[in-house]
């Protein structure tokens, strides 16, 4: 990689970061680095965790910026750098020394609206406790109903998120696929099922007398009716995380999740 000239800086900073804006001033000068907003940057910087993570990658969509992140959240699964690194880190990164990663998305559209996903789509119940019924079909083959709490849509880099919670498998990034992954289901047999690009996924509420609501990453982008439906699919454009060469997709898997 080239490098870095241009910077944009994404922080909400938590107690316990501290001076790490202060830092990010100070590394940038040394090496050169003009910090600005907006989409002239070669490189996006994100000064903490998961959530602001998912926030930049969404903000940055379509525009060629990677994002790297400085952890200063609870996991920071997608973030490369430590927050106690961030000298060291950064100057590596200004000076080109960082990998890209193609991340797949989801697009869902709801009543004619389209919304991106990085992380999920979760169609859900808004009443607590009381269970819902979704059919589901792909590439225009039904593949039943079923009663449950949810069904959660997840891209590889969400698939380390609600849908892991949840008993569904792990995407490792760059698969261009999603994992569809019923939350409380009311069957025995009931498994989760990656479906890769092409087929589209539609979902429809057959609860009767309830609406159900749809998400997007976290964010409610409207509800189905009785008999209302939701189209997902991957997306047509990836999210470009940055990342060290060393911190691999496995060397945070094994970090997080191998102890």
């Amino acid at each position: 990689m080239p490098s870095v000239e241009r910077a944009a800086v994404v922080s909400i900073v938590r107690d316990g970061a501290g001076d790490a804006l202060e830092r990010l001033h100070a590394v940038a000068a040394r090496c050169g680095v003009a910090l600005v907003d907006g989409d002239d940057a070669d490189l996006a910087i994100v000064l903490g965790g998961d959530g602001t993570m998912l926030r930049a990658l969404a903000r940055f969509l379509g525009t060629g910026v990677p994002v790297i992140g400085v952890n200063y959240g609870r996991v920071g699964f997608l973030t490369a750098i430590a927050g106690a690194e961030l000298e060291a880190g950064l100057e590596r990164a200004f000076a080109g020394d960082y990998r890209t990663v193609e991340l797949s998305t989801l697009e869902v559209t709801v009543a004619g609206k389209t919304s991106v996903a990085i992380n999920d789509v979760v169609v859900a119940g808004g009443t607590l406790g009381r269970m819902i019924e979704l059919g589901y079909s792909i590439g225009g083959e039904e593949l039943g109903s079923q009663p449950c709490d949810g069904l959660i849509c997840a891209t590889p880099a969400g698939s380390t998120a609600y849908n892991l919670s949840n008993g569904g498998p792990v995407l490792v990034w760059g698969l261009d696929a999603m994992v569809l992954t019923f939350v409380a289901p009311h069957a025995l047999v009931i498994r989760p099922l990656v479906v890769p690009r092409g087929p589209d996924v539609m979902i429809t509420n057959l609860t009767s007398d309830l609406d159900t609501t749809v998400l997007v990453d976290g964010q409610q982008v409207g509800k189905l009716a009785t008999g209302a439906e939701a189209v997902v699919r991957v997306g047509s454009q990836p999210s470009l995380l940055a990342t060290l060469p060393e911190v691999t997709f496995f060397h945070r898997y094994a970090a997080t999740f191998g102890r």
